[in-house]
């Protein structure tokens, strides 16, 4: 009898990555790897053509059509509503977290934690279970707690957590709101009001606040 497995999909902007994440699963009798992708185009292309139970996907991934982060996450959730999603990722930020979470993405591993954290999150979230590796549990933690010390309304939006997110990588507002597909007086707002909710006035403190909270890695 050929036991149960797995099918895994992988997908990463960074080889290395990748590589290591295979060697992780390959020595797996649980798991098979059905495929990598390095951007979101690949990834589309890969779950267009192959059956997968487990998407395992880098949050930060630029340079595909589908975007990424938040934008990509619920893309995938519309058009594969079966698909459960691992986020392994290097942005360890409370919104993120918060945001991912809120598009049912409940398995969060962190690639500062340990990669076995990997293995049990996808037999989590082929479960429809929660798991978070230790460091994206105590993200959550912290998530909990800001949101009832600050109220509703420090919290970020999905859309201004992305323009920010993008603002804090390097893209001008025009970069961000054609890789978004929105207007740039829409993406110029969005930001407006995010640094409005953060308490910040200047672009330079919005730069050092998203790379003092993990916007990017």
């Amino acid at each position: 009898m050929i036991p149960f497995k797995l099918r895994v999909l992988l997908a990463d902007d960074h080889p290395t990555v990748l590589t290591g994440v295979q060697c992780i699963f390959e020595n797996n009798d649980m798991i098979t790897v059905t495929g990598a992708a390095r951007n979101s185009t690949e990834l589309v292309a890969s779950l267009e053509k192959v059956q997968s139970d487990v998407l395992v996907t880098d949050y930060g991934m630029p340079g595909g059509n589908y975007g990424d982060g938040i934008t990509l996450l619920a893309l995938i959730r519309q058009r594969y509503p079966e698909l459960k999603i691992v986020v392994f990722t290097m942005a360890e930020n409370a919104m993120i977290v918060r945001s991912a979470m809120d598009l049912g993405c409940n398995c969060i591993v962190s690639k500062c934690d340990h990669l076995n954290h990997l293995t049990l999150a996808v037999h989590a979230a082929y479960a429809n279970g929660r798991y978070l590796s230790p460091s994206m549990e105590n993200v959550a933690v912290s998530t909990d707690r800001g949101t009832r010390r600050n109220g509703p309304n420090s919290v970020l939006s999905n859309a201004e957590m992305e323009v920010v997110r993008y603002f804090v990588s390097g893209l001008r507002v025009g970069e961000i709101a054609q890789r978004l597909d929105r207007s740039r007086k829409t993406i110029s707002s969005q930001k407006n009001t995010a640094m409005q909710k953060l308490g910040i006035r200047r672009d330079a403190d919005l730069l050092r606040y998203g790379m003092e909270n993990g916007f990017v890695p």
